[in-house]
């Protein structure tokens, strides 16, 4: 239950991230509003993952699935650039993740 609720902290971080864009400097309420739940939702659940997962991995897996998706989502939503370069690191990021969730006990 731990990473289920470690994955969905790591993509409500990805969504706060966006929803940044969105509030322009917090002076949008509505986009404000969803941002700070989405913060504090996030968090909530990286804290109950990390009662039983390490910190270390936790929070490295945490900020990776929400650095993936911010990526993914500034190129599919926002229509940041895409390259080689782009991919494959995303594709590294990916593996690293895969490989905490692996090596974690």
């Amino acid at each position: 239950m731990a990473w289920v609720l470690l994955v969905i902290a790591g993509l409500l971080e990805a969504g706060w991230a966006i929803g940044l864009k969105y509030t322009e400097g917090f002076t949008k309420p509505v986009a404000s509003v969803l941002t700070i739940a989405g913060i504090i939702t996030s968090m909530y659940l990286l804290a109950l993952a990390a009662r039983t997962l390490p910190i270390g991995t936790a929070y490295a897996v945490w900020v990776g699935i929400g650095t993936f998706g911010t990526i993914v989502l500034g190129i599919t939503v926002l229509g940041e650039p895409v390259n080689a370069g782009r991919i494959f690191f995303l594709i590294l990021l990916m593996a690293a993740i895969i490989g905490l969730k692996l090596t974690a006990q």
